[in-house]
């Protein structure tokens, strides 16, 4: 994902360079599209890894 975040942004340039307005716009959209992609990959891994409170298990009351 991040290659190609940096292929898109590349070919933005490129579009600009160009003068290809319309294409250079359409890429941005695709690379800002790309950017919420990659935040995402990253939060989801960070709440893989970080601990989850399971709570305290409750006594039996019956139990003897």
């Amino acid at each position: 994902m991040l290659e190609i975040r940096q292929n898109l942004g590349d070919c933005i340039a490129e579009a600009e360079r160009e003068g290809w307005l319309g294409e250079a716009e359409g890429l941005a959209v695709s690379l800002a599209a790309a950017g919420e992609k990659i935040a995402q990959i990253r939060s989801r891994e960070e709440r893989r890894s970080s601990p989850v409170f399971l709570g305290v298990p409750a006594l039996l009351q019956g139990a003897e």
